[in-house]
């Protein structure tokens, strides 16, 4: 906005002195993209994440789909480094959990895992969707279905420990946005709640998790 108000000066045009919520369209033009919004059902391997973005915050729904293979993994969506990282760790965590998880252990070998974040040409990066990917593996390897309206975000380590991350107030708004009710986040990121509007904190339930069971244990029917 500073921008384009900058270049009307540098041009001896007129210019508003305030600027309105429907002056915005006219100075940036229509946004590019809708806004994320949960799936009509729950469904097996279908996970609503919440990320940190450079406009704020935006929920990101997480895909993964299994086909008979031996056991290779695919990412696609234009992931970023640590986020493909993040997603093998996920992927080795679930592995580990086999038995309790009731998983046939022959299925990692006679399976291709295909993980898929939409919104492709968008770039996508970061560990804060660990315990989201950790958590539509488990779906699509248990054939249990996970609520469209419970959001997540935290790191995910070898051992399942969810760790803390950044943008909280930011994923909450966008959250609560999208018509999510219930956020699931590292309860190392528990003193991020002062940050939040109280009006938000009364319209979410914040569910604080330290480890990955607690996580399937609300998510997934």
């Amino acid at each position: 906005v500073c921008r384009k108000i900058a270049r009307r000066v540098a041009e001896k045009k007129t210019y508003p002195k305030r600027i309105s919520a429907k002056r915005l369209t006219h100075l940036l033009g229509r946004p590019r993209f809708s806004e994320e919004t949960l799936r009509d059902e729950d469904e097996v391997g279908v996970v609503t994440g919440v990320a940190w973005t450079a406009g704020g915050g935006d929920i990101m729904i997480f895909e993964v789909n299994l086909t008979k293979g031996k056991g290779g993994l695919t990412l696609t969506g234009q992931l970023g480094d640590v986020m493909q990282e993040s997603a093998q760790t996920a992927l080795t965590y679930v592995r580990s959990q086999a038995q309790v998880l009731g998983i046939d252990e022959e299925m990692f070998e006679k399976f291709d895992v295909h993980l898929h974040v939409p919104e492709g040409a968008v770039p996508k990066d970061g560990p804060s969707a660990g315990i989201t990917m950790a958590a539509a593996l488990i779906s699509a390897f248990t054939g249990r279905p996970v609520r469209r309206d419970v959001g997540m975000t935290g790191e995910i380590t070898l051992r399942g420990r969810v760790l803390p991350v950044g943008g909280i107030r930011e994923k909450a708004l966008a959250a609560r946005r999208a018509g999510v009710t219930t956020f699931i986040l590292p309860k190392k990121n528990m003193n991020s709640l002062e940050d939040i509007p109280k009006r938000l904190r009364q319209d979410l339930h914040f569910v604080f998790v330290e480890r990955m069971p607690e996580v399937w244990q609300i998510a997934l029917h």
